[in-house]
């Protein structure tokens, strides 16, 4: 009888032949991954595709050191994880996964021991990813003993259920895989529900969104055509998301349980080049995620979160005069720069900081019915215990009214519907030194005393003398304190603070020079890391600066400073450091490998036209960040090639924000000299009129003519005097129906590349109302809304240029 048992080798070679025959129900087929394969992370071979690609099962690249167990999109741009394993702790190169001979998968870290494994006593001989994203272990006959479809993580896909008793649970931030604050769970009393959890521990809070329909058998089910729906255990179903407007083919498609709380379902076009929102619940969870009292809502304590365009992450924003406690966890809230308490308390040394249309729940403590803005401010300024009072004038319905708050701030949110006046309590700007003054001015009085009562005591002379000497000596250092203030404020942004030695060392004495810039010259620099290897980074000095010590140097070193700091998303670039040492002042950037977008069109070969789309739309969502999804908007002023860097994978980052002005939340123009580089500039630079973001979309508009034509905007060497400049030559082009000399041998892409185009010209139209807005271009070029004929920019502006 034993006699008769397959050996090992003949059942290796039984299981590849059933699981060869064996398919789904779409005609999937099985690709097979046996005891004998053994991915290792930073190794050869690290991952396993599905047999088409599409999806692939290893060790992803969670950062530069570090790996993550997980099945992800192959050919997406980035690769979206839709399922990892053991998520709360992430491995260093050496870990491996295989199936063991016991028929487990099992993930062991770097130093052999097993950090994760399925359940043991099935016995499977092999597993396979399938082209649905869909792990599976199988037996020898091709049957599936378990299926990563059973184990969600925070995305579903198509086909994909998610049945009773089991949740998605969000991932802790954009970049960190860890269990995250919000889960979507199809609880055994019917109810399907989206809930924030109390970290660590991960205690579940009131639900923020439900669907209520009691019964046994209810799940959560992903169509294959993109729709989304509860199915009852009667038979009916309840719609959350409707079906796709695309062919179900010609997409990738997943819904995801986001890090800020919204379940996002995501298309990405196979002929296109981002991921892309179709649908959101809820709506808005600035406006609806309130739980009972309980929890510090979306963004944290102190701050206030506000929705966006809900294509990406919400926007977590603290408070004027607050900071994020740690700026890669937002959640965790903001912390005031200032000290207030009842010892002493002066209400002279604040003042009330008004912003439209915020209010922060819970933790009103006095409210006061009929009362004006004005008593309102007074009301809380007199009170050591108000950290905000919340206004709203009356309606014909209610009187005017005045609530006061306390710390910690708690669910805050902005937006239109909100229409209340929050009124923060902060410092007024001299409070740093008015305790010092306050203390001088005390000792005048003596001093006069002093003068009378010299000649008649040494004793008290020696007295009076040592007490003046004590309280200089307490100014002096105190104003030494408040020299040095600025930068306390930086580095309260979490950004490091170098010494000019050490960037003189990191760039060997500024050797290697990366570009030069209106405010400075841009060099190559190399930081030692935690992990001992060296960290390239770029340090832009900023000589028009370096010179320049008073007050107005600093406000414009500060200035940039913040406004760099502050910001973060994909399409810009990061700041990493800065120096701020007496009459030296520089900053310190991440390092793009693949240089400024200038040497990338114009540096020798046409670049693929597949490559310079996607850099285009990476250049419009960073400036649509900028423009509208800060907390306060900021205009670039010199948009071009040279400010447009390229990281490893080609991904187009907007640099120096030198000539950038910050704006306040209340205001949308600005009047200021001009600037910008000669052809990008805007024309309303010349006249005079208000400057407003129009002029980024402008400066935009030339340089998607650059990326779409791969030439310069102004090429005075050509022969025919109608293609030196390039943008009336591009409506030439358009007007007569030749754009084929634009976009020469992009006929693969013809359509596309034409509406690029169109969108170029709609963006350098001479009067600034004509043009989009950089929102209204990013859809355009996501040809999410159809663009129009554009009417005939004006050439007498080029000639000014």
């Amino acid at each position: 009888m034993f006699g008769s048992m397959p050996t090992p080798f003949l059942l290796r070679l039984l299981v590849l032949f059933f699981l060869a025959l064996a398919t789904t129900s779409g005609g999937q087929s099985y690709s097979n991954i046996t005891s004998d394969t053994v991915l290792t992370a930073g190794g050869s071979r690290q991952s396993w595709p599905s047999p088409s690609g599409d999806f692939a099962f290893g060790f992803f690249p969670a950062d530069s050191n570090h790996f993550l167990l997980a099945i992800w999109f192959n050919y997406t741009s980035p690769k979206s994880v839709v399922w990892s394993a053991n998520r709360n702790a992430l491995l260093a190169s050496g870990a491996t996964v295989n199936l063991t001979a016991d028929g487990r998968l099992s993930l062991r870290d770097e130093n052999g021991t097993e950090a994760w494994t399925t359940p043991g006593g099935m016995n499977a001989v092999a597993a396979s990813v399938l082209d649905t994203g869909n792990l599976v272990l199988a037996d020898a006959t091709g049957g599936i003993l378990w299926q990563s479809f059973e184990h969600p993580t925070d995305t579903l896909l198509p086909g994909q259920v998610l049945p009773v008793n089991s949740s998605l649970r969000s991932q802790i931030t954009v970049t960190d895989f860890s269990e995250g604050r919000f889960s979507l769970v199809a609880q055994n009393d019917g109810k399907l529900v989206l809930c924030p959890l109390a970290l660590p521990i991960g205690n579940q809070y009131p639900a923020y969104w439900s669907v209520n329909f009691s019964g046994a058998g209810n799940e959560l089910v992903y169509n294959a055509n993109g729709s989304i729906y509860y199915s009852l255990g009667n038979g009916t179903t309840v719609p959350i998301i409707p079906g796709l407007n695309y062919p179900p083919q010609s997409v990738y498609q997943r819904a995801r349980l986001d890090p800020d709380g919204v379940f996002r379902q995501y298309v990405y076009p196979k002929n296109n080049s981002t991921w892309n929102v179709t649908a959101r619940v809820p709506e808005d969870i600035c406006r609806t995620l309130v739980a009972d009292n309980a929890g510090s809502g979306v963004c944290g304590y102190n701050s206030y979160c506000s929705s966006g365009d809900g294509q990406s992450q919400i926007n977590c924003t603290c408070l004027p005069q607050y900071s994020f406690i740690d700026p890669d966890y937002e959640y965790q809230g903001c912390k005031p720069n200032f000290t207030q308490t009842c010892d002493r308390y002066d209400p002279n040394s604040f003042m009330m900081h008004p912003v439209d249309d915020l209010d922060s729940w819970y933790f009103d403590y006095e409210y006061y019915g009929n009362v004006d803005e004005g008593r309102c401010r007074d009301l809380c300024l007199g009170d050591c215990f108000c950290a905000l009072a919340v206004y709203w004038d009356g309606d014909s319905n209610s009187s005017s009214g005045c609530f006061k708050k306390k710390l910690p701030l708690t669910y805050g949110h902005s937006g239109s519907y909100v229409n209340r006046l929050a009124l923060i309590k902060v410092p007024n700007n001299n409070s740093v030194l008015a305790p010092f003054d306050r203390v001088l001015e005390r000792q005048r009085p003596m001093s006069v005393a002093g003068r009378f009562l010299l000649g008649s005591s040494g004793s008290l002379n020696l007295i009076l003398i040592g007490s003046l000497i004590a309280v200089l000596a307490y100014h002096r250092r105190n104003r030494a304190q408040y020299s040095v203030g600025k930068r306390r404020s930086l580095e309260e942004l979490n950004l490091r603070a170098f010494s000019y030695k050490e960037l003189e060392q990191a760039t060997k004495e500024f050797k290697e020079e990366l570009g030069r810039g209106s405010f400075g010259v841009v060099y190559k620099g190399e930081l030692p890391s935690s992990s001992g290897s060296a960290m390239l980074v770029a340090v832009k000095r900023l000589d028009r600066l370096r010179n320049v010590i008073d007050d107005d140097g600093d406000k414009e070193f500060t200035n940039e400073v913040r406004s760099i700091g502050k910001t973060y998303h994909k399409n810009l670039v990061r700041l990493i450091g800065y120096c701020h040492e007496e009459s030296q002042r520089l900053l310190v950037y991440e390092y793009m490998s693949r240089g400024s977008l200038q040497g990338f069109l114009f540096g020798g070969e046409r670049p693929p036209w597949e490559q310079r789309a996607s850099i285009a739309i990476g250049i419009a969502r960073g400036l649509m960040y900028l423009h509208e999804e800060c907390s306060a908007p900021i205009i670039h002023c010199d948009i071009k090639p040279q400010n447009v860097l390229l990281d490893d994978n080609l991904t187009a980052r907007i640099s120096d924000f030198g000539l950038a002005k910050l704006l306040r939340t209340d205001q949308t123009r600005t009047n200021t000299g001009i600037r910008g580089t000669r052809g990008y500039v805007a024309p309303e630079w010349f006249k005079s009129v208000a400057i407003t973001k129009k002029v980024d979309v402008y400066s935009f508009g030339v340089m998607l003519l650059e990326i779409v034509s791969c030439r310069k905007n102004l090429e005075m060497e050509k022969e025919e005097v109608g293609e030196a400049i390039l943008v009336d030559w591009a409506y030439d082009c358009y007007r007569d129906g030749k754009l084929e000399l634009l976009l020469r041998d992009d006929e693969d892409d013809r359509q596309r590349a034409e509406r690029f185009a169109t969108v170029a010209l709609w963006c350098i139209q001479e009067d600034p109302a004509l043009r989009p807005s950089i929102s209204a271009v990013v859809q355009m070029l996501d040809g999410a809304i159809p663009v129009a004929v554009p009417p005939d920019p004006s050439t007498a502006v080029s000639s000014r240029q």
